[in-house]
């Protein structure tokens, strides 16, 4: 925090009293499963946005970033009015009206941001920024929420703000991550299950597809929609149904002609993904990491041919992870429709492999990518300086 600190000091003048940080996620397998209150894997990493920041007088709120050491500000009294758009500002100002929704308020502050999460990648920088500004808050005014009510503004945020119809798998991830583990959460009652450890000898390459996906814009809003018609599809015979988790696979099948052709490919691959959610938690248990590394392959072909939420570029990648050795299991990871995609790979190979796919995935693309090396992070934090 010594470099961000510096950069509070020298912006505002004085040491910052609240240091909060955030993890940026990993989804492993249970891809846009959160909002069908279904079951996914996921992980927190060492990559982490930081949150130093203090009360401050008045009613106009100031935060810098390291990214462009730009000020910008946020007047308490007209929050929900976007001053400046396509800001990352907007994430907190959605953070303000999501708190006072819920009856509590925060006073004004000063804030200075740093991360080294990839934007726009997959990583879920947004619910990272969330999530430490969240903790910082809950520390700094009092506010007393519980770290599932904190997951909930945070996606109440993007939801009703932003404009993003997402779940609760990456703000839960950020909170929730337990280092060298995956973590298991359920969707349907918003708890972890368990953690599952991961064995030392695999690293998680991570590889970006230099495709940004902005949410927003992309087909993700228009993916939950066609799941909630589906289920409102099966619903009209089988009312019992509360959401896709609770649909079975042969029921799927059964039920096929009740809804429209493309509304079913999407409830197939969340269907499917809850099934190879618990599939992975056993092959990982049992120390089946072939298994556990087929199911990876499988759930991104399910995204490339049911949800749709691939692109050639990600697509690329995996099938560039299955001809280098190393790798037993590769996929998107995150929302889709570009981003990154991640590698299960042998530690001792792990540099020698990343290279490679990068050699390759320049060679037939012109783009150059970095790899990311991760290690399994812990959950947020908040500290008083």
């Amino acid at each position: 925090m010594k470099e961000l600190a510096e950069i509070f000091e020298g912006r505002f003048g004085e040491k910052p009293k609240f240091f909060a940080e955030a993890p940026g996620r990993l989804e492993i397998l249970g891809n846009h499963t959160d909002y069908n209150e279904g079951i996914a894997l996921s992980a927190a990493v060492s990559q982490r946005t930081k949150f130093a920041m203090s009360p401050a007088p008045g009613r106009r709120c100031r935060l810098v970033s390291s990214l462009d050491s730009v000020e910008r500000s946020i007047d308490l009294d007209s929050v929900e009015r976007v001053e400046e758009v396509g800001s990352w500002t907007a994430y907190i100002r959605g953070l303000i009206c999501e708190i006072r929704k819920r009856g509590k308020d925060i006073g004004a502050f000063d804030a200075a941001i740093s991360s080294d999460i990839p934007l726009s990648a997959g990583m879920s920088s947004s619910a990272a920024l969330e999530v430490s500004a969240l903790f910082a808050f809950d520390k700094a005014f009092g506010l007393g929420f519980t770290n599932t009510e904190l997951a909930k503004i945070g996606q109440g945020a993007e939801n009703n703000f932003v404009g993003v119809k997402s779940g609760l798998l990456d703000q839960f991830s950020s909170i929730n991550g337990k280092e060298s583990s995956l973590i298991l959460c359920d969707f349907r009652v918003n708890e972890v299950l368990r953690t599952v450890k991961v064995p030392g000898n695999y690293v998680i390459v991570v590889i970006n597809s230099m495709v940004k996906h902005t949410l927003v814009e992309s087909d993700y809003n228009m993916r939950r929609e066609s799941c909630s018609r589906a289920l409102d599809a099966m619903r009209v015979r089988h009312p019992e149904l509360k959401a896709l988790r609770d649909v079975s696979p042969s029921n799927l099948d059964e039920w096929k002609s009740e809804m429209a052709f493309a509304d079913y490919m999407r409830a197939r691959h969340v269907v499917m993904e809850n099934e190879r959610v618990r599939l992975a938690i056993d092959a990982l248990l049992s120390g089946r990491m072939d298994e556990f590394g087929r199911l990876l392959y499988e759930s991104h072909d399910s995204s490339r041919l049911f949800f749709e939420n691939s692109c050639p570029e990600l697509d690329l990648l995996v099938e560039l992870s299955k001809s280098v050795p190393g790798c037993i299991g590769a996929r998107l990871s995150g929302g889709g429709f570009g981003g990154i995609s991640i590698h299960f790979v042998e530690k001792e190979v792990a540099e020698l492999y990343a290279s490679r796919v990068a050699a390759a995935f320049k060679v037939a693309t012109g783009i150059d990518t970095t790899p990311i090396f991760c290690e399994l992070g812990s959950g947020a934090r908040c500290v008083e300086a």
